[in-house]
């Protein structure tokens, strides 16, 4: 699996999808978190609601 920035570029790639949000999705999420700030990066992906583009506020 390729997990994409809201850019479309590559920001990692894995083949154990549950290790990968396990561990490395909190290091990845503090880089993006970063360059994306308008973007939602849950603390907890398992229970998060999935959600395309920026949230609107309204």
């Amino acid at each position: 699996m390729h997990l994409l920035s809201p850019g479309y570029k590559p920001v990692q790639v894995t083949q154990d999808l549950k290790s990968f949000w396990q561990t490395t999705y909190h290091e990845v999420r503090k880089e993006l978190r970063m360059r994306y700030p308008k973007h939602h990066w849950p603390e907890d992906p398992w229970t998060a609601e999935a959600v395309r583009g920026v949230k609107r506020k309204g």
